[in-house]
């Protein structure tokens, strides 16, 4: 029988194929790495793999592209059911984890982008950088607001998944981590937790390495 092909994930540094890579570490399905610096890998040469030219992409065994990063974390959490990064799909349980999952792309993730790519949301470029950063501070910090309330340790109260990643991550690239320490203790809390599972860790560790 021919060997199955394993899983790449497109990635770098202090993007969102941390979260991606972490998931492929707790599920233990062989993945390989092609890895870049602040652009894609060969940029011009990626967006024939993702038309978006954006990262993170995961190449899929059977050869099918998947981009977005929350998309690919649920993927991969239905796919390996045993590996237990969700809960039972049709179960009220599963229901709140597509909720937050959702919420911090739609929501979080995109208050970072205003963050750290500021001249992309005005016409006029850097000239309003500075007034759309500072609302991009104050509106990440809104919505993890809202999340941190239900977090006890995790995201799902007791049961771990996929989305305390997805939030872990997301918290790491705030500018100010002591102002999201003192103004979220629940959050830091979280994030400690987090950095506990040897996943987590291996991760983080890799890519310091390649940062």
């Amino acid at each position: 029988m021919p060997t199955k092909k394993p899983f790449t994930l497109y990635g770098r540094s202090g993007s969102g194929s941390l979260a991606v890579q972490v998931a492929l570490e707790e599920i233990g399905v062989p993945f390989e790495c092609v890895w870049g610096g602040r652009e894609p890998p060969d940029s011009a040469r990626y967006k024939e793999v993702n038309p978006t030219g954006r990262v993170p992409a995961l190449v899929l065994p059977d050869g099918t592209v998947m981009f977005e990063s929350a998309a690919i974390l649920i993927h991969l959490a239905l796919l390996n059911p045993d590996a237990k990064l969700a809960p039972q799909p049709g179960t009220t349980r599963h229901a709140k984890f597509l909720q937050w999952m959702i919420f911090l792309s739609a929501n979080v993730y995109e208050a970072v982008l205003r963050i750290y790519y500021s001249e992309r949301y005005s016409s006029r470029g850097e000239a309003d950088s500075a007034v759309i950063r500072e609302q991009g501070k104050a509106d990440f910090l809104t919505h993890v607001s809202l999340i941190a309330r239900s977090v006890n340790p995790y995201v799902l109260g007791a049961e771990y998944s996929i989305a305390d990643v997805y939030l872990y991550m997301l918290s790491s690239w705030f500018p100010d981590k002591a102002e999201l320490a003192a103004r979220l203790p629940a959050l830091a809390a979280h994030m400690d937790l987090l950095l506990t599972r040897p996943a987590v860790a291996k991760v983080e560790a890799d890519h310091a390495a390649r940062a």
